[in-house]
Protein backbone atom coordinates (compact mmCIF):
# COMPACT_ATOMS: atom_id res chain seq x y z
CA UNK A 1 0.00 0.00 0.00
CA UNK A 2 2.89 2.36 0.67
CA UNK A 3 3.88 2.53 -3.01
CA UNK A 4 0.52 3.15 -4.67
CA UNK A 5 0.73 6.94 -4.36
CA UNK A 6 3.67 9.08 -5.41
CA UNK A 7 4.10 12.55 -3.95
CA UNK A 8 6.70 15.11 -4.97
CA UNK A 9 6.90 18.36 -3.03
CA UNK A 10 8.91 21.26 -4.41
CA UNK A 11 8.70 25.05 -4.47
CA UNK A 12 5.67 26.93 -5.71
CA UNK A 13 1.90 27.19 -5.14
CA UNK A 14 0.90 25.00 -8.11
CA UNK A 15 0.18 21.27 -7.80
CA UNK A 16 -0.68 18.76 -10.52
CA UNK A 17 -2.40 15.44 -9.91
CA UNK A 18 -2.85 12.30 -12.00
CA UNK A 19 -4.86 10.10 -9.68
CA UNK A 20 -6.12 7.71 -12.40
CA UNK A 21 -2.89 7.14 -14.33
CA UNK A 22 -2.18 3.80 -12.64
CA UNK A 23 -2.94 0.39 -14.13
CA UNK A 24 -1.59 -2.08 -11.56
CA UNK A 25 -3.62 -3.66 -8.76
CA UNK A 26 -2.69 -5.71 -5.73
CA UNK A 27 -2.04 -9.37 -6.50
CA UNK A 28 -5.11 -10.72 -4.74
CA UNK A 29 -7.46 -8.91 -7.16
CA UNK A 30 -5.93 -10.27 -10.37
CA UNK A 31 -7.77 -13.63 -10.46
CA UNK A 32 -11.10 -11.95 -9.60
CA UNK A 33 -11.30 -9.66 -12.63
CA UNK A 34 -13.73 -10.47 -15.42
CA UNK A 35 -12.13 -7.63 -17.43
CA UNK A 36 -8.81 -8.12 -19.18
CA UNK A 37 -5.96 -5.60 -19.07
CA UNK A 38 -7.02 -3.83 -22.27
CA UNK A 39 -10.59 -3.40 -21.06
CA UNK A 40 -9.42 -1.89 -17.79
CA UNK A 41 -6.86 0.35 -19.49
CA UNK A 42 -9.57 1.83 -21.67
CA UNK A 43 -11.22 3.40 -18.62
CA UNK A 44 -7.98 4.61 -17.06
CA UNK A 45 -6.02 7.81 -17.71
CA UNK A 46 -2.76 6.83 -19.45
CA UNK A 47 -0.02 9.48 -19.85
CA UNK A 48 -1.51 11.77 -17.22
CA UNK A 49 1.36 11.03 -14.81
CA UNK A 50 3.80 12.19 -17.49
CA UNK A 51 1.85 15.42 -17.88
CA UNK A 52 1.50 15.98 -14.12
CA UNK A 53 5.24 15.67 -13.60
CA UNK A 54 5.70 18.87 -15.59
CA UNK A 55 4.72 20.55 -12.31
CA UNK A 56 7.33 20.17 -9.54
CA UNK A 57 4.59 19.59 -6.93
CA UNK A 58 2.63 16.56 -8.10
CA UNK A 59 0.58 13.62 -6.92
CA UNK A 60 0.36 10.42 -8.95
CA UNK A 61 -1.82 7.41 -8.26
CA UNK A 62 0.06 4.35 -9.47
CA UNK A 63 -2.72 1.79 -8.92
CA UNK A 64 -5.80 1.30 -11.06
CA UNK A 65 -9.13 3.00 -10.44
CA UNK A 66 -10.55 -0.54 -10.61
CA UNK A 67 -8.98 -1.07 -7.20
CA UNK A 68 -10.28 2.21 -5.74
CA UNK A 69 -11.60 5.20 -7.64
CA UNK A 70 -10.00 8.18 -5.92
CA UNK A 71 -12.23 10.70 -7.69
CA UNK A 72 -15.42 9.38 -6.11
CA UNK A 73 -16.82 9.58 -2.61
CA UNK A 74 -15.82 6.70 -0.35
CA UNK A 75 -19.12 4.83 -0.62
CA UNK A 76 -18.82 4.82 -4.43
CA UNK A 77 -15.06 4.30 -4.69
CA UNK A 78 -15.09 0.50 -5.15
CA UNK A 79 -16.88 -0.82 -8.22
CA UNK A 80 -19.21 -3.53 -6.89
CA UNK A 81 -21.74 -3.85 -9.71
CA UNK A 82 -21.83 -2.96 -13.44
CA UNK A 83 -23.70 0.31 -12.95
CA UNK A 84 -20.76 1.50 -10.84
CA UNK A 85 -18.40 1.07 -13.83
CA UNK A 86 -20.02 2.23 -17.08
CA UNK A 87 -22.03 -1.00 -17.32
CA UNK A 88 -18.93 -3.20 -17.27
CA UNK A 89 -18.91 -6.57 -15.54
CA UNK A 90 -15.75 -5.94 -13.50
CA UNK A 91 -15.70 -9.13 -11.39
CA UNK A 92 -16.21 -12.81 -12.22
CA UNK A 93 -18.34 -13.12 -9.08
CA UNK A 94 -19.33 -10.80 -6.26
CA UNK A 95 -16.25 -9.08 -4.85
CA UNK A 96 -15.49 -10.57 -1.42
CA UNK A 97 -16.00 -8.08 1.39
CA UNK A 98 -12.45 -8.67 2.61
CA UNK A 99 -11.12 -7.48 -0.75
CA UNK A 100 -13.46 -4.50 -0.81
CA UNK A 101 -12.24 -3.49 2.65
CA UNK A 102 -8.62 -3.60 1.46
CA UNK A 103 -9.56 -1.26 -1.38
CA UNK A 104 -11.29 1.12 1.05
CA UNK A 105 -8.11 1.11 3.15
CA UNK A 106 -6.11 2.21 0.11
CA UNK A 107 -8.67 4.96 -0.57
CA UNK A 108 -8.50 6.17 3.04
CA UNK A 109 -4.71 6.13 2.94
CA UNK A 110 -4.70 8.31 -0.16
CA UNK A 111 -6.87 10.97 1.42
CA UNK A 112 -4.94 10.85 4.70
CA UNK A 113 -1.59 11.31 2.95
CA UNK A 114 -2.94 13.87 0.50
CA UNK A 115 -4.31 15.94 3.38
CA UNK A 116 -0.85 15.97 4.97
CA UNK A 117 0.70 16.94 1.62
CA UNK A 118 -1.57 19.96 1.16
CA UNK A 119 -1.40 20.95 4.83
CA UNK A 120 2.37 21.26 4.45
CA UNK A 121 2.02 23.36 1.30
CA UNK A 122 -0.45 25.66 3.02
CA UNK A 123 2.16 26.28 5.71
CA UNK A 124 4.18 27.95 2.94
CA UNK A 125 1.52 29.47 0.67
CA UNK A 126 -1.72 31.29 1.38
CA UNK A 127 -3.36 30.01 -1.81
CA UNK A 128 -2.78 27.02 -4.09
CA UNK A 129 -3.82 26.05 -7.62
CA UNK A 130 -4.39 22.41 -8.56
CA UNK A 131 -4.25 21.04 -12.10
CA UNK A 132 -6.23 17.81 -11.64
CA UNK A 133 -5.48 16.03 -14.92
CA UNK A 134 -7.74 13.35 -16.42
CA UNK A 135 -8.74 11.88 -19.79
CA UNK A 136 -12.07 10.71 -21.15
CA UNK A 137 -13.39 8.35 -23.82
CA UNK A 138 -15.40 9.56 -26.81
CA UNK A 139 -15.88 6.35 -28.83
CA UNK A 140 -18.08 4.37 -26.49
CA UNK A 141 -20.16 2.94 -29.32
CA UNK A 142 -17.16 1.38 -31.08
CA UNK A 143 -13.75 2.05 -32.58
CA UNK A 144 -15.21 3.53 -35.75
CA UNK A 145 -17.57 5.89 -33.93
CA UNK A 146 -17.01 9.30 -32.43
CA UNK A 147 -19.14 11.29 -30.00
CA UNK A 148 -20.71 14.60 -30.99
CA UNK A 149 -17.90 17.18 -30.93
CA UNK A 150 -20.31 19.90 -29.78
CA UNK A 151 -20.76 18.02 -26.50
CA UNK A 152 -17.22 16.64 -26.23
CA UNK A 153 -14.51 19.32 -26.33
CA UNK A 154 -10.91 18.23 -26.78
CA UNK A 155 -10.15 19.86 -23.44
CA UNK A 156 -12.83 20.26 -20.79
CA UNK A 157 -12.07 22.45 -17.78
CA UNK A 158 -14.24 21.51 -14.79
CA UNK A 159 -14.46 24.39 -12.33
CA UNK A 160 -17.54 23.78 -10.17
CA UNK A 161 -15.55 22.61 -7.13
CA UNK A 162 -14.38 26.04 -6.04
CA UNK A 163 -15.38 29.67 -5.58
CA UNK A 164 -15.82 30.47 -9.24
CA UNK A 165 -16.37 34.17 -8.57
CA UNK A 166 -13.06 34.58 -6.76
CA UNK A 167 -11.04 32.44 -9.15
CA UNK A 168 -12.71 33.46 -12.44
CA UNK A 169 -9.78 35.64 -13.60
CA UNK A 170 -7.36 32.74 -13.18
CA UNK A 171 -9.75 30.28 -14.83
CA UNK A 172 -10.07 32.60 -17.82
CA UNK A 173 -6.30 33.01 -17.97
CA UNK A 174 -5.81 29.22 -18.10
CA UNK A 175 -8.55 28.73 -20.71
CA UNK A 176 -7.10 31.47 -22.92
CA UNK A 177 -3.62 30.00 -22.57
CA UNK A 178 -4.81 26.51 -23.53
CA UNK A 179 -6.80 27.86 -26.47
CA UNK A 180 -3.92 29.94 -27.78
CA UNK A 181 -1.36 27.13 -27.62
CA UNK A 182 0.00 26.03 -30.99
CA UNK A 183 -0.91 22.34 -30.88
CA UNK A 184 0.95 20.76 -33.79
CA UNK A 185 -0.14 23.57 -36.08
CA UNK A 186 -3.69 24.04 -34.85
CA UNK A 187 -5.68 25.24 -31.83
CA UNK A 188 -7.62 22.86 -29.60
CA UNK A 189 -11.29 23.13 -28.67
CA UNK A 190 -11.12 24.16 -24.98
CA UNK A 191 -14.32 24.77 -23.03
CA UNK A 192 -15.52 24.99 -19.45
CA UNK A 193 -17.97 22.66 -17.68
CA UNK A 194 -19.31 21.04 -20.85
CA UNK A 195 -18.56 17.33 -20.42
CA UNK A 196 -17.40 17.33 -16.79
CA UNK A 197 -17.67 19.85 -13.98
CA UNK A 198 -15.16 18.34 -11.56
CA UNK A 199 -15.07 15.21 -9.42
CA UNK A 200 -14.99 14.29 -5.76
CA UNK A 201 -11.26 14.95 -5.30
CA UNK A 202 -11.71 18.64 -6.09
CA UNK A 203 -14.85 18.77 -3.95
CA UNK A 204 -12.96 17.29 -1.00
CA UNK A 205 -10.15 19.82 -1.37
CA UNK A 206 -12.58 22.73 -1.48
CA UNK A 207 -14.43 21.43 1.58
CA UNK A 208 -11.12 21.12 3.43
CA UNK A 209 -9.46 24.39 2.35
CA UNK A 210 -12.29 26.58 1.13
CA UNK A 211 -11.52 29.55 -1.10
CA UNK A 212 -7.79 29.14 -0.56
CA UNK A 213 -7.59 26.49 -3.30
CA UNK A 214 -8.42 26.70 -6.98
CA UNK A 215 -9.18 23.20 -8.28
CA UNK A 216 -9.06 22.94 -12.08
CA UNK A 217 -10.20 19.55 -13.36
CA UNK A 218 -8.55 19.31 -16.78
CA UNK A 219 -10.05 16.52 -18.90
CA UNK A 220 -8.38 15.66 -22.23
CA UNK A 221 -10.55 13.77 -24.69
CA UNK A 222 -8.60 10.74 -25.94
CA UNK A 223 -7.90 12.25 -29.34
CA UNK A 224 -4.20 11.75 -28.54
CA UNK A 225 -4.56 7.96 -28.70
CA UNK A 226 -6.80 5.19 -29.98
CA UNK A 227 -8.86 4.46 -26.90
CA UNK A 228 -9.90 0.96 -28.04
CA UNK A 229 -6.35 -0.32 -28.62
CA UNK A 230 -4.34 1.92 -26.30
CA UNK A 231 -2.06 2.99 -29.15
CA UNK A 232 -0.79 6.55 -28.53
CA UNK A 233 -0.04 9.34 -30.96
CA UNK A 234 3.37 10.11 -29.47
CA UNK A 235 3.58 13.59 -30.99
CA UNK A 236 0.19 14.51 -29.53
CA UNK A 237 1.13 13.11 -26.10
CA UNK A 238 4.31 15.21 -26.10
CA UNK A 239 2.39 18.28 -27.29
CA UNK A 240 -0.04 18.00 -24.37
CA UNK A 241 2.95 17.85 -22.02
CA UNK A 242 4.23 21.09 -23.58
CA UNK A 243 0.75 22.60 -23.43
CA UNK A 244 0.50 22.09 -19.68
CA UNK A 245 4.03 23.33 -19.15
CA UNK A 246 3.18 26.47 -21.12
CA UNK A 247 0.49 27.31 -18.55
CA UNK A 248 2.82 27.41 -15.59
CA UNK A 249 4.58 30.76 -16.01
CA UNK A 250 1.39 32.84 -16.40
CA UNK A 251 -0.24 31.04 -13.47
CA UNK A 252 2.85 31.60 -11.29
CA UNK A 253 2.82 35.28 -12.27
CA UNK A 254 -0.86 35.56 -11.38
CA UNK A 255 -0.32 33.93 -7.99
CA UNK A 256 2.53 36.32 -7.17
CA UNK A 257 0.10 39.21 -7.44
Amino acid sequence: MDNIFIYSKDAGPIVASAIHDGHTTRDSLAPLFALNDAERLREEDPFTARWARVVPNHIVGSNSRFEADLNRSREKAVYLKPEDAWGLQVWKAELPDSEAQESYKAYDKFYEETGKFFDKLFEEYDEIVLFDIHTYNHKRDGIDTEANAAENPEVNLGTRNMNTEKWAPLVNLVIDNLRDFDFLGRKLDVRENVKFKGGYFGQWLHERYGDKICTLSIEYKKFFMEEWTGEPDHKAVAAIEDMIGNCLAPVYDYMKK
